[in-house]
Formats: C-alpha cells, sequence, structure tokens
C-alpha cells in the first residue's frame, strides 16, 4: 500500500487541474483498503474513492483521504451455452476490459471501446455510447459500505440505473465503495451496429458481415478522431448530459431549427444532441483564456494548460445560459464535480 501526504492530484484528474489532496493513499486489494478505513486516523475525515480522474472536475483541494484501487484481475467466472460471466476487480482500466472480452469473443461492450477510466467507476456513471450501456450487460458488484465496513453484492436492480445515474450518484454518494463488478456477456454476439456514427464507418468496409472485434475498432477510430487525448490537452471527454426534453417542446424548437436532430424515447421524451446545441450556439472551437470548447467535439471542455477550476466552471456556466437562452434547454454536467 501506498500512503502520501499533501499529495498533488495534478497527474490523477484528466482535467490536469492542480490541486491536492491531505492524504492520498492506493490499496492493492480489499483487505488493504479495509484496514485503512478502520484506522481511527481516517475514521472522520472525508473520504474520495477516485479512479483514473477521467470524469471528474476538482474546484479546490480536497481536505480528506483520497483513495484509489490498483487491483486489476480479471477472470470468467461462469459458463454457459448463451453467456459467459465476466469479474473485474475495480482498479482495471475498462478499456483492458473491453479487449479482454472482444478477444473472447464476449460481445456486450465493444460499443464501449476506449472509455477511459476503470471498471469501479463504471456502473457509477452507467457509461454508455453508440448505442449500448453498461446496464444491458451489467450482473453484479459487490463492495461496502464506507461507515461500518458492511460489504455487499448489489444486483442491476439495486443499482438504479439511469441515463449517466446510479444509486452511486445519489443515496449512496460518498458512502459506498465498489471493489468488483461482474458482467454477463453474449456468447454468440450480434454485433451493434444501429448507431449512425458506426453504421457509416461500416459501410467504408468492403464487408458483408461484421464481428464485434470490427465494431470495438471502428468505436476506437471514431473517438480518437473527435475526442481530444487527455494525455495530450486536459479534458474529462463529454461534459454535458444529452438533454432530454417532451416532445411538445421539441416539435416547437423543430420549427424555428428544421435541422434539429433528435431521438425517441421510450418515456414519450426526446433527447437532443448536447454537442449540437452548443455548436450552433457559436461556441464550438470558442477559446477563453486558458480553457474553450474543443474544436471537433463541442462537449467537450479543455484545459489548454494552466487553467483554473473556476476558468472551467465559469465557461460551462457560459454555456448553459447560451443554450438555455437559444433554445428553453437547461444543461446539465455529466462530469462529476468535487
Amino acid at each position: 500500500m501506498k500512503l502520501l501526504e499533501n499529495y498533488s492530484l495534478i497527474s490523477r484528474n484528466t482535467f490536469r487541474m492542480n490541486v491536492s489532496c491531505r492524504y492520498f493513499a492506493e490499496v492493492e486489494n480489499t483487505d488493504e483498503l479495509k484496514n485503512l478505513l478502520s484506522d481511527r486516523k481516517f475514521k472522520y475525515l472525508p473520504k474520495l474513492i477516485l479512479g483514473e480522474g477521467s470524469n471528474v472536475l476538482f474546484t479546490k483541494d480536497f481536505d480528506g483521504l483520497v483513495l484509489t484501487q490498483a487491483s486489476s484481475k480479471i477472470e470468467i467466472i461462469i459458463r454457459s451455452e448463451n453467456f459467459e460471466y465476466v469479474a473485474a476487480d475495480a482498479g482495471v482500466n475498462w478499456h483492458e476490459l473491453v479487449v479482454f472480452c472482444v478477444d473472447k469473443n464476449l460481445g456486450g461492450i465493444e460499443n464501449l471501446s476506449l472509455i477511459p477510466g476503470t471498471v469501479g467507476a463504471a456502473p457509477i456513471q452507467n457509461i454508455g455510447a453508440y448505442g449500448q450501456e453498461l446496464k444491458d450487460v451489467f450482473y453484479s458488484l459487490k463492495g461496502f459500505y464506507l461507515d461500518d465496513l458492511t460489504e455487499m453484492e448489489m444486483m442491476n436492480i439495486d443499482c438504479k440505473f439511469g441515463y449517466r445515474d446510479s444509486v452511486f450518484k445519489r443515496e449512496l454518494k460518498d458512502k459506498f465503495v465498489i471493489t468488483s463488478v461482474t458482467l454477463q456477456l453474449n456468447t454468440n454476439p450480434k454485433p451493434n451496429t444501429n448507431y449512425w456514427a458506426v453504421k457509416e464507418e461500416l459501410e467504408k468496409i468492403d464487408k458483408t458481415e461484421f464481428t464485434i472485434k470490427d465494431v470495438s475498432e471502428i468505436v476506437c477510430k471514431i473517438r480518437r478522431s473527435k475526442l481530444p487525448d487527455p494525455k495530450v490537452i486536459g479534458n474529462a471527454g463529454s461534459f454535458f448530459k444529452n438533454p432530454e426534453i417532451t416532445s411538445a417542446q421539441y416539435l416547437d424548437l423543430k420549427k424555428q431549427y428544421p435541422d434539429m436532430p433528435g431521438f425517441s424515447l421510450p418515456n414519450k421524451l426526446m433527447k437532443v444532441p448536447a454537442a449540437w446545441l452548443i455548436e450552433k450556439c457559436g461556441l464550438k472551437g470558442r477559446r477563453f483564456g486558458n480553457v474553450g470548447v474543443h474544436e471537433k467535439q463541442a462537449l467537450v471542455i479543455v484545459n489548454y494548460g494552466g487553467a483554473s477550476p473556476q476558468e472551467v466552471m465559469d465557461l460551462s456556466e457560459l454555456i448553459k445560459l447560451h443554450v438555455r437562452k437559444n433554445f428553453r434547454i437547461e444543461l446539465e454536467e455529466e462530469v462529476t464535480i468535487i
């Protein structure tokens, strides 16, 4: 176990915010994690479980204990005729899990290729992309409560998954730590090619049938072409959720903006791409001091170097103001603000 004091988190968050924490610990397994949390020294301190810091915006120093898990085991725990159940430790890099499953022709997460972050963070956000969501293949997770260290296995229904949402962002926020996740994956996968960007790229390939590996490679290609590499320029991926509005509001806006895209949802709502709204406001590619809206993907706020948390927050508020003024739509942050 690694335990450090007054630790800089600039290398532990992809936004590259220059903040620090009072204590930082990297644990190798659940026993180390429990022993640390049992220590009276840390009992009453604020605690933050941090994966790769790819979906957070630190707005200030963290006066408490930041914990990260370094465990990296992936294993197939159950095999059946149609499904295999794959368990992965919370510290596993998400894309490494995708590669593991795709290489074994286990379908269900190939469209989630190259999403940054760890396995433990995936259920919190109910990650999704290109027509797939984690909840569609999620089976269970293991973890424990931070206050009394009571262990718990939670099934899909217990997690209350929603659009980029779960019980871990609400009732159990800062109260529960995930230690492993189990997915139910298809042994006879049918590639999900319904998403327009994936379909468009696959049509360029001279093949009549596609594999989940084809889809994974296409998704990686799309993400690399549109999203900035956080190793090169600081960012946390999509900063905002795609808003959901009523069908009546959508039809009303459609009269004013005939090219406005929208996707029907089962609850009679319409999902509108936030990137389109931001771009329509003329903000795509705009720079404001050390921060800006990415030139290729309007959903991404970037740190050009040396940006303060306040600069990022100010730009976020400016974007929300423009969208509210032009479309009467309220954007909601997808990133976790700390």
